[in-house]
């Protein structure tokens, strides 16, 4: 499309989005069609802009709007419905998951790569059909589209050879003509009145180059001096192209982009290498095929922290060993840790919070406050058995002694983990799981430390007292 008529499209779309987002929510709208004149916004800029074809919507919507993720869900659904020749993408707006995504203009990267470019491209096709059929996946698009009109101009080089002209005189002719003399010879006029240099462009003025024959009759001029006209220079001809060519470590890459929407990544995730395994027999001879975006940092996330998580366990047992100079002790005062990690679950599903990296974080901090609390009635019950007492009346006591502190600990965190479980503030849904992981986690942890650890220790106790019991003595008459 012309710019013309891609800003045209673009009003109609915005007019469309103004009807779907009430007017008191939304501050303002801002369009960027195009490529960016400057290199260095090319450089900064991740939405993945290709052409004249494109543009960007920015919204900037009120502090108290209604939640965006069901603002993109409405126009996810309406847009592509009403305006059907055009795609749509929603692009990462926060700076934390641009970062995640290493530039990319989506969280999930499918990259088909090899040297036949044709039957890679059919291969790309065949799996952009059967990723959007995939439930919970939005926004699946090619990044490099065939079919980009162009005009070539296919010279005779031995005939301008005869001319004294040469390929740069020719390109630099027709460049002059159609983008202006700044592109190949830059020229500045300094201002006598303020000092300020002006650049001095000179062009065709587009309205005389509307056509073929137009285009035919720019004039040519070589170094010599001679003059000629392109049409009698080669053929001019018109033709398709793609739009634009992407290439990873020097293969020509074809790039499918996707967005996760109502499933979590890894979900997502799963059913694509599931698609990736079904039509491994369709990859073509020589390409390659990897997934690439979030699900990488993702996998190396949660490896750590699910090896952190594991660490915790077995770090905190053996500090506990340490200074409770017992094996059974420790066992003991972890056994409330099944319980915490059942409560981050149920809390998590509850709440239809995937798991993530903040959530892993908070069950992280569940695991130390769960054991500090168990550590307080088992310290106590252990005082109770020393000072004579037998497993069962330790345990009940250390159980109804330490209720009102293990309590006032719990009810403390979460307390002062409840705004943020509600996602209350800017921002504030990031940091969501990382409340309800712990929250979940205490509320669990909380009654396992209180009603099943001193039943642990109770039986452990018993057991352990009836292995130490001397045998009864000989009987003297």
């Amino acid at each position: 499309m012309r710019l013309e008529e891609t800003s045209q499209q673009f009003g109609r779309i915005e007019r469309r989005i103004r009807e779907l987002i009430p007017a008191d929510e939304l501050v303002s709208v801002v369009d960027n069609i195009g490529l960016p004149n400057s290199s260095i916004n090319m450089v900064y800029s991740n939405s993945g802009v290709i052409g004249p074809q494109d543009g960007d919507i920015y919204l900037k919507l009120s502090p108290d709007h209604h939640p965006t993720a069901g603002y993109i869900k409405t126009l996810r659904e309406v847009l592509p419905r009403e305006f059907p020749g055009t795609t749509f993408a929603f692009l990462p707006a926060d700076m934390v998951s641009q970062i995640l995504n290493f530039g990319a203009p989506a969280p999930i990267d499918l990259q088909i790569s090899g040297s036949n470019a044709a039957a890679n491209r059919v291969y790309a096709k065949l799996l952009l059909r059967r990723l959007r059929a995939v439930p919970g996946l939005a926004d699946v698009r090619l990044q490099q589209p065939e079919g980009s009109p162009q005009i070539k101009i296919d010279v005779d080089r031995s005939h301008i050879a005869q001319l004294g002209l040469t390929e740069r005189d020719v390109t630099n002719s027709v460049v002059t003509s159609l983008a202006g003399s700044s592109q190949g010879s830059p020229t500045y006029w300094l201002s006598p009145q303020n000092g300020v240099s002006y650049n001095v462009v000179a062009q065709t003025p587009e309205y005389r180059m509307s056509s073929l024959s137009d285009l035919e009759g720019v004039p040519v001029n070589g170094a010599s001096g001679g003059y000629q006209v392109l049409g009698g220079l080669g053929a001019i001809k018109r033709e398709s192209t793609p739009a634009v060519v992407s290439h990873y470590n020097l293969q020509p890459v074809l790039d499918i982009y996707a967005t996760p929407q109502g499933r979590d990544l890894g979900a997502v995730t799963r059913d694509i290498k599931r698609i990736l395994k079904d039509t491994a027999k369709d990859v073509p001879k020589g390409a390659q095929v990897a997934l690439r975006g979030q699900m990488v940092t993702m996998d190396q996330a949660f490896s750590g922290l699910f090896l952190g998580l594991a660490a915790a366990f077995v770090l905190i047992y053996l500090l506990i060993v340490v200074n409770f100079q017992s094996w059974l002790d420790p066992f003991v005062i972890i056994s409330a840790l099944p319980a915490a990690l059942a409560g981050i679950v149920w809390m998590l599903f509850v709440t239809g919070t995937t798991l993530s990296v903040p959530a892993l974080t908070g069950a992280i901090m569940c695991v130390g406050v769960a054991t500090a609390n168990s550590i307080l009635v088992i310290s106590f019950a252990r005082e109770r058995l020393n000072a004579g007492a037998d497993a069962v009346t330790a345990a009940l006591e250390a159980g109804f002694t330490r209720f009102r502190p293990v309590l006032m600990t719990a009810l403390a965190m979460i307390i002062g983990m409840a705004p943020m479980a509600l996602g209350l503030g800017e921002g504030g849904e990031q940091n969501a799981p990382l409340g309800r992981a712990v929250i979940g986690g205490l509320i669990t942890a909380t009654i396992a430390t209180l009603l099943f650890v001193p039943v642990v220790f109770s039986l452990v106790h018993a057991r352990r007292a009836e292995a130490i019991e001397p045998l009864p003595g000989p009987v003297h008459a």
